[in-house]
């Protein structure tokens, strides 16, 4: 039997090998198979436009949260120590002022630079660096990150810089930087250990960090508030470094890093017999549970950016923003 050669035949069986295709490619992606080939490939974590669009849809969703009192109108567009710090920020707000935030004031982001790294794998992640109108002359240095593509950008760090503090990063002829792997052995201190390396530091000091206001001058009011007439003031510091609470480095010119970094903190007061726990703000008695008797202990996560020198030296923290989170009375 002969078979059909016609043109219109010819062009059905190619129109059904390229459907065909198409729809063994949407599998491909849909299993996960394009993105274990990703994991090998050095690319670029996002396009310029892509960022551009990640930031302008997180302003727009901070505003509307901020506005409202409201953590789910934002709570898409952020994850890491920054969500936390966000959503426990409006819960108090809401209880305080559930109508919405009488003082709210949008975000403006200006004078915004976006440095992307290209590398391999997951997480894909960027920075930008921009001047508010909420913080004076401080910069907001932000990382954007995505676990795979499915996925919208989220912030997960919200560090705010002095702008002479803000470093120049290493980028290749195309504009794309470089990112440092958590155990790089080729700085001061692997990014992968600040997280304990600084809680460590707040606890017993040390020379691994550089003086200044989040290191030095933290530990010296840590000892001022440590004892007073009537009550006792505990400090306790542990590292926070899974998902999306681990360590992100970008090469800077001259071989070091900027690391952004997490912590976690628990600061208790016990008041002495016959005594009182000093009142709290608004905001705190809102997140705070339980009954505040003897003691009141409050949990703070903290987004820390860190200059890592190469070789050796020592560890500039550069920003810092720390959020309570929760109390608990006792």
């Amino acid at each position: 039997m002969s078979r059909d050669r016609s043109p219109r035949r010819l062009r059905r069986r190619d129109r059904n090998a390229l459907i065909a295709a198409s729809l063994t490619a949407l599998s491909l992606t849909a299993s996960g198979c394009v993105v274990v080939h990703g994991e090998r490939a050095v690319l670029p974590a996002a396009t310029r436009a892509e960022a551009a669009k990640a930031l302008t849809a997180f302003t727009a969703a901070y505003n509307k949260a901020d506005k409202a009192n409201d953590n789910s109108l934002d709570a898409p567009r952020l994850t890491g120590p920054f969500g936390d710090i966000t959503a426990a920020r409006l819960k108090a707000g809401h209880a305080n002022s559930p109508s919405g935030n009488p003082n709210h004031v949008p975000l403006k982001l200006s004078d915004v630079k976006v440095t992307i790294p290209k590398k391999a794998g997951w997480p894909r992640w960027f920075v930008a660096d921009a001047r508010a109108n909420k913080t004076g002359t401080t910069r907001w240095l932000m990382v954007f990150t995505r676990r795979d593509l499915g996925e919208r950008w989220r912030v997960a760090y919200v560090t705010l810089v002095d702008p002479g503090r803000v470093p120049r990063f290493e980028t290749d002829k195309d504009g794309w930087a470089r990112a440092v792997p958590a155990d790089s052995g080729q700085l001061a201190v692997p990014p992968g250990k600040l997280s304990a390396d600084y809680a460590t530091y707040l606890k017993k000091g040390g020379k691994t960090f550089a003086d200044g206001p989040y290191t030095s001058r933290e530990r010296a009011g840590r000892a001022g508030r440590a004892r007073k007439p009537g009550l006792v003031t505990q400090f306790i510091d542990r590292s926070l470094t899974s998902g999306d609470y681990a360590p992100l480095a970008l090469r800077t010119v001259g071989g070091g890093a900027l690391v952004f970094f997490t912590t976690r903190h628990y600061e208790k007061q016990t008041a002495a017999p016959g005594t009182t726990v000093p009142p709290q703000g608004k905001d705190v008695q809102a997140l705070t549970k339980g009954e505040v008797k003897q003691s009141l202990t409050m949990e703070f996560v903290s987004a820390e950016a860190a200059l890592d020198p190469p070789g050796s030296g020592q560890v500039s923290v550069v920003g810092r923003v720390p959020g309570l989170t929760s109390a608990q009375g006792g």
